[in-house]
């Protein structure tokens, strides 16, 4: 009897849900955007009762037709920061989800700005808008009835893991894993549990929050409308950590990027925690059979968005796919550079009043020059946040392994590995935070038995080598450098 592992992945854009064989391979796969909302500058929303409905959509399609003894398990990943307030009785939201990418809570952060210190040193992480502290506290403040009921222990918050797995069991497990909690700002990471002086600090309680639990751990299993029951949830893990895990960076020193809308660039530092002296955070990788690995991360906040806006709003390119020959078009940028500040900069700098701009056009320059330079500004912030991890971490990254869409871009993936003066290695196959938490539920369930031994894990994809000298690569970051601070003046 063959025996699969459902694997879902919640992104920013969209519910995907696969299913996964004993190979490791994807043998269904279902996918569905939901609505991105924008009611006022600066606030990013999302209906977290349409992602439940497209999830639960998703993952009736992945079981149909099949046995509840052929599902093995259940693996989440999920968009990280993005918060969700709900009814405890009913799964129902209260308001919409406040999107990782929402600044709204930049007013209450610089009221707190006294209390930067004492939060850095307990979960990581800085003083900022985009985690989950500040957005549900600036809810609250601004919304007194929501703060009422909460008050009131009526209501749930947390992330999106935790708002699905209650749903998913109906109502009866209300869990967040250590990595999801890592990325709240109200979890000391050493002691891996919520740090009530920090919660009374943002005016919320513990009571309102899930309870952390391994990556690995007992989520429950599925009980609700419209799905099998009785499916165990074992694997849940913030989509960039799940693709730290299904990329194999199991060891200190191994690094990964995910690049999607934004991008994550994570490395292994193994299990103590290693402070940033230079704009990353420190957060927990995952928790899995008994131990717990650290990383260090730099959060970029534009990446293929930046290809987006091209499209979208800019209307240079017709579709992303065209961006790379549009780029290759002309040898180089000739001196131009865009900086995607849109929504501030993240990772090492964390200036949510920088905005974007292009620099360094001429009356020469074309259309192309400039996708260029918005697809070189792609690997230019993933170049900061490396060199930022080599001096916190003190060594040079001999490889960075890749995900995502974007690392289909051969001129992006060269560039890259010119510009780290490393080797670059894509992903055999795509949807890492997916295969990641679904190759740690099946793990945890036993229809596989080590993440080396999966076929599909074993196979490797497109690999790129430094080819530009030293001279070059410098001017190049020089430039870049230069047109990020013109961004902060």
């Amino acid at each position: 009897m063959q025996r699969y592992v459902i694997a879902i992945d919640q992104s920013t854009s969209a519910s995907k849900v696969f299913l996964l064989d004993a190979q490791g391979l994807i043998a269904r796969r279902f996918s569905k955007n939901h609505r991105q909302y924008y009611p006022k500058p600066a606030f990013v929303e999302h209906d977290a009762e349409e992602i439940w409905q497209n999830v639960r959509e998703g993952v009736a399609a992945a079981c149909d037709g099949l046995a509840p003894e052929q599902l093995a398990g259940l693996g989440l990943s999920n968009q990280r920061e993005t918060t969700v307030l709900w009814e405890r009785a009913s799964g129902k939201p209260v308001c919409p989800a406040v999107v990782w990418q929402d600044l709204r809570g930049e007013a209450l952060c610089r009221e707190l700005a006294p209390h930067a210190g004492r939060v850095t040193q307990s979960t990581g992480l800085a003083l900022s808008a985009y985690y989950p502290a500040a957005k549900a506290a600036s809810v609250l403040r601004d919304q007194p009835a929501i703060a009422g009921r909460a008050r009131a222990g009526e209501l749930c918050l947390g992330t999106v893991d935790s708002y699905l797995i209650h749903r998913l069991t109906g109502g009866r497990v209300f869990r967040t894993d250590v990595s999801n909690a890592s990325r709240t700002a109200l979890c000391d990471i050493r002691a891996l549990s919520w740090d009530l002086d920090l919660c009374g600090l943002f005016g919320l309680r513990a009571e309102w929050l899930p309870a952390i639990t391994p990556s690995d751990g007992d989520f429950g299993v599925t009980a609700c409308e419209g799905i099998p029951a009785g499916i165990p949830i074992r694997g849940v893990m913030g989509d960039s950590h799940a693709s730290l895990f299904g990329q194999g960076c199991l060891h200190p020193g191994m690094a990964k990027a995910t690049f999607g809308t934004g991008s994550s660039v994570m490395m292994n530092v193994g299990p103590t925690v290693t402070a940033s002296q230079n704009g990353l955070s420190a957060s927990v990788g995952f928790s899995f059979r008994g131990e717990t690995c650290y990383v260090l991360e730099g959060n970029i906040t534009s990446s293929a968005d930046t290809l987006c806006w091209l499209r979208d709003e800019a209307a240079m390119v017709p579709d992303v796919d065209s961006v790379e020959a549009i780029a290759a078009s002309v040898p180089s940028a000739e001196g131009v550079y865009l900086v995607p500040a849109f929504s501030g900069l993240g990772a090492p700098y964390f200036d949510g009043s920088a905005r974007a701009a292009i620099t360094g056009m001429s009356r020469g320059t074309t259309r192309a020059h400039i996708v260029r330079a918005a697809l070189e500004s792609i690997a230019y912030q993933d170049a900061d946040v490396i060199d930022a991890m080599r001096r916190d971490a003190g060594k040079a990254l001999a490889e960075l392994r890749v995900d995502g869409g974007p690392t289909k871009n051969r001129l992006l993936m060269q560039l890259l590995s010119d510009l780290l003066g490393c080797g670059v290695r894509c992903a055999a196959h795509s949807e890492l935070s997916a295969l990641g938490a679904g190759y740690m539920a099946g793990l945890s369930t036993g229809l596989y038995t080590e993440l080396q031994a999966i076929p599909a894990f074993q196979e490797t994809g497109a690999t790129y080598a430094p080819a530009m000298d030293a001279g070059m690569r410098e001017a190049m970051l020089s430039g870049w450098r230069d047109a990020v601070g013109r961004c902060r003046r």
